[in-house]
């Protein structure tokens, strides 16, 4: 029994070596130490020793055991230790190199004029506001006082969804489920994309988007009060300009105007306006004997195109990074 141990102990120091990882390592621990490993075996045949050689043996096995375990203790701690080394090494970051190259990104010139409208807006005392994409026919036409012959409503200009539903054709849909849920006095805003169906051109896109604002009190809101919030607007955003204002049709409004802003000597279209008709307010349960308001509209491409002295509105859509990195 005693060569045997020895031969134990000298096997473990020829393997021990050997092992480069914890999982290697931990196959030699079993092998020897396990319940049914070498050591284990060696010790079963203790009883048949002679009873005077049983104390003297019984102590020299628990001096190799406490020797094999110390000995895979050690050859563990440094597989760990190399382990940790090999990771730091890899994981090192030199703080000196530069950095990657990261283009600064821009904001599209599309966002930067619905921004820097929304911000004229809110100066003025409007809330900004939101609402959904993909609407019903009611808060898209219905309640917006559009019959149902109505051309808007022809399956030519409005993209029709399943279940009744549409993708919006104007954001006017927004003032409707805003007062539905708000009593006045109040004046919002809300810029957002509408679709229709439309020939792509350069000055036309079925995709586009508007900014709508809704001013409604009790305490009368006269068609005054429109024209000088869009005048103040246009000074604002455009500097001092000659404007006109010529009647018009919108179904939700009653009168309703057209303003022109004047560049150079020809006149554009901005704003599609007017005084919220009567019946866009009974929709929404307000009593028009008392209450009055106005809305006004318009799309942020043209306005984008006059800004920037952009011939062709497909630019906006084209993501083509020489165009985009003139803003």
């Amino acid at each position: 029994m005693e060569e045997q141990l020895a031969s134990l102990q000298q096997d473990l120091a020829t393997l021990l070596p050997q092992a480069q990882t914890l999982e290697e390592l931990e196959k030699i621990r079993i092998d020897f130490l396990g319940k049914k490993g070498k050591l284990s075996k060696i010790l079963a045949s203790m009883g048949k020793l002679p009873p005077d050689d049983r104390p003297r043996m019984g102590a020299l096995a628990n001096e190799i055991k406490t020797q094999l375990q110390t000995n895979l203790e050690a050859r563990k701690t440094a597989l760990e230790d190399a382990a940790l080394a090999a990771q730091l090494a890899a994981e090192t970051l030199d703080v000196t190199m530069p950095g990657p190259y990261i283009p600064i990104g821009r904001v599209h010139p599309l966002q930067a004029t619905i921004d820097r409208i929304l911000d004229i807006f809110v100066g003025m005392g409007y809330t900004v506001v939101h609402g959904p994409e993909i609407e019903t026919e009611y808060y898209n036409f219905e309640a917006l006082n559009t019959p149902e012959d109505h051309p808007a409503r022809d399956m030519q200009d409005t993209l029709y969804l399943e279940n009744g539903y549409l993708i919006r054709t104007q954001t006017s849909s927004v003032q409707v489920r805003y007062m539905e849920e708000h009593a006045p006095p109040f004046r919002i805003v809300h810029a957002g994309r509408v679709v229709r169906r439309d020939t792509v051109d350069a000055t036309h896109s079925p995709v586009f988007h508007q900014v709508e604002i809704l001013a409604a009190s009790e305490n009368g809101i006269s068609f005054a009060d429109l024209k000088g919030t869009l005048n103040t607007f246009i000074t604002q955003l455009l500097g001092e300009r000659e404007t006109r204002f010529r009647p018009s049709y919108f179904p939700f409004t009653e009168p309703s105007a057209e303003m022109d802003v004047k560049f150079g000597d020809r006149w554009l279209e901005i704003f599609g306006c007017g005084m919220v008709d009567p019946n866009v307010f009974k929709a929404v349960g307000y009593d028009p004997e008392k209450v009055t308001g106005f809305a006004a509209g318009f799309g942020v491409e043209r306005l984008a195109m006059v800004l920037h002295e952009i011939d062709d509105i497909r630019n906006f859509y084209n993501s083509d990074l020489r165009f985009l990195r003139q803003f």
